[in-house]
């Protein structure tokens, strides 16, 4: 087994331009592969899950050719070739509940599966809301997880729900889908949203790519059918997720860290760990170089983080090193995720000698001293990148299967070196 052995730091001081957003990469490969013509997307980020669903699209008949951070995507207009071997999209569930969508517009049976984790993620709910617009989606072994077949012949479009409060993945991928349908697509949204912020990357995408979308608040969308995916040059933004982690150094060491590719008008949710960090204790500053955040002291704090749940084991990291408690709500769906990512943040973090617990639909940790401890990082990107935060300011932290960040992050380690150089 792979271990990195993380080295403490004094105050880290550094200013990074980091690679492009994976939520906005995944989408705007499947926008540039449903148009007509030729898609040049720039920062595109290059990892793990966005090849898989590059490699996916391109067995269903788009040109994807990439240059470093570069892709040059040549679309299908919309009408897939079907694919004769099973679409392996390893242990990322944004390609395969998008991809499950995108397939349903083809015509022939595809076969998208993955690794044994991904194969125990349920999908029913975007599967019967599937069914209901005309596809005919099964779960292989009748349990609502991939394997998933899809016999494609175009999508009818029409009427459909979805509760919101399971994964916002779900709506994006209809509405990724609606504008190539018939009928168009109206999509009543019955339960609060989790990950709103995700449906405003999605949107974005769909308006840069020309196509329209109405919406009622966040639970009621409607998006015309019949429409064209336009192609186009399209930049993409930083990763506000992956900025988490050098902004979580900053605030753990009492150093200083600006991502300069990252200005405040982004509509990724994840940027709102700005506020959270500014409630613990740090200083946050906006300038024409970027967005820099000054650690201080830290604070625990209460943190209702449904709209972005990818960065709770970031603020778990932070507040087994702050003063007093810190409860994180609202995000029992990160059960269901790569890892376990509750369970996995508590066992971690009580290895470390933290007291930290499960609640029904979010984590109880009580701030201290951690010390040194080999960390499982459970195949999990976030637990690996979260928790070498931790060996920034604790000796004796090693990290188990250090290169699971490729899943998101390939370069993470790279630019993680950076913050040992003033």
């Amino acid at each position: 087994m792979n271990k990195r052995p993380i080295q403490p730091v004094g105050q880290v001081e550094a200013t990074l331009n980091l690679p492009g957003s994976k939520s906005f990469t995944h989408r705007a490969l499947i926008a540039g592969a449903l148009a007509e013509g030729e898609s040049l997307l720039t920062n595109a980020l290059k990892a793990e899950d966005t090849e898989l669903t590059a490699k996916a699209l391109a067995l269903m008949g788009a040109e994807v050719e990439w240059q470093e951070h570069t892709v040059r995507v040549r679309g299908t207009g919309g009408r897939l070739k079907p694919v004769s071997q099973s679409i392996f999209l390893g242990n990322s569930g944004t390609s395969m509940r998008f991809l499950t969508a995108v397939a349903a517009l083809g015509q022939g049976t595809y076969r998208l599966t993955g690794t044994p984790r991904l194969c125990q993620r349920p999908m029913g709910e975007l599967l019967e809301a599937l069914r209901r617009l005309g596809a005919s989606v099964s779960s292989e072994k009748g349990n609502d997880c991939p394997p998933i077949i899809v016999r494609g012949s175009g999508l009818r479009g029409g009427q459909a729900s979805l509760s919101g409060a399971t994964s916002s993945q779900y709506i994006s991928a209809l509405l990724l889908v609606a504008p190539l349908t018939t009928q168009g697509l109206e999509l009543v949204v019955t339960k609060e949203l989790v990950s709103r912020p995700y449906v405003d990357i999605t949107l974005s995408v769909l308006a840069a790519f020309g196509i329209t979308c109405h919406r009622e608040n966040y639970h009621r969308f409607m998006v015309p059918g019949g429409q064209h995916y336009q192609s186009r040059h399209y930049d993409i933004e930083a990763d506000a997720s992956s900025a988490s982690y050098f902004w979580a150094a900053a605030a753990l060491t009492g150093g200083r860290v600006t991502i300069a590719n990252l200005d405040l008008d982004s509509v990724q949710g994840d940027l709102d760990f700005l506020a959270v960090l500014g409630r613990m204790g740090c200083r946050l500053q906006a300038s024409p170089a970027g967005i820099t955040v000054e650690g201080r002291p830290l604070k625990g704090i209460d943190m209702d983080m449904s709209t972005m749940p990818d960065l709770v084991p970031t603020l778990a990291v932070l507040a087994a090193f702050a003063e007093g408690d810190t409860v994180i709500s609202s995000v029992a769906h990160l059960r269901h995720k790569e890892s376990n990512r509750l369970a996995a943040v508590a066992t971690e973090l009580q290895k470390m000698g933290i007291k930290a617990e499960e609640t029904p639909d979010g984590l109880h940790i009580v701030g201290g001293t951690p010390h040194g401890a080999e960390i499982d990082t459970y195949q999990d990107h976030r637990i690996a990148m979260s928790f070498a935060v931790a060996g920034l300011k604790t000796p004796g932290v090693i990290i188990r299967e250090p290169e699971c960040v490729a899943k998101s992050f390939p370069e993470f380690w790279n630019y993680f070196d950076r913050l040992y150089h003033k």
